[in-house]
């Protein structure tokens, strides 16, 4: 896999960390935490703008998925072909990803970054259990919710911010890094 350099940049009023660059020529963008709804993390969102390399003067997105959708775990793919839809290899890191020409990720990086980013999805699916009581797999009536303000707070306020830095530390450029703590 080659490996480009890191940058981070800015669409539509939020930051992106580039991952690299798929093989149609589209960067390939993780779109920073933002706290969502006052109750929720969203993050883990793949982004490709419709200025191919030019997130910032772009008009729109050219599309959206999720990390544990499009970048690792099962991936489908559709064949026209075949007319259907065909389950390929697990995917354990970007680099492993051959949809991925080049990324911004040494092999131990990328590594860390699926780590970092399943135990997010751990996290988040932990701390919406504990904020609603339940899986939300039967109705309201069930009597025996696992409901815990106390562990929604740690999760969300406490760990889910120690994997957002070491994410920023990991995607952001060292330049970008220096230039901040002189600031």
């Amino acid at each position: 896999m080659d490996k480009i350099d890191k940058k981070t940049d800015r669409a539509f009023g939020k930051k992106i960390y580039l991952l690299g660059q798929d093989t149609e020529g589209y960067n390939v963008y993780l779109e920073a935490p933002s706290w969502d709804c006052n109750w929720y993390w969203g993050f883990g969102y793949i982004e490709r703008y419709t200025r191919k390399t030019s997130p910032s003067t772009s008009k729109d997105s050219s599309s959206h998925s999720h990390w544990n959708y499009s970048i690792v775990g099962k991936q489908k793919k559709y064949r026209i072909t075949q007319k259907a839809w065909i389950e390929t290899d697990y995917i354990h890191h970007i680099n492993d990803n051959p949809d991925f020409v080049s990324t911004v990720l040494n092999d131990k990086e990328s590594w860390e970054l699926s780590e970092l980013m399943k135990k997010f999805y751990i996290l988040k699916n932990a701390a919406k259990l504990f904020h609603k009581g339940s899986a939300g797999v039967a109705n309201g009536s069930i009597n025996n919710k696992i409901q815990s303000m106390e562990l929604y707070n740690k999760i969300n306020h406490e760990l889910m911010p120690i994997i957002f830095k070491r994410i920023d530390e990991i995607l952001t450029p060292e330049k970008e890094i220096k230039k901040d703590k002189q600031s």
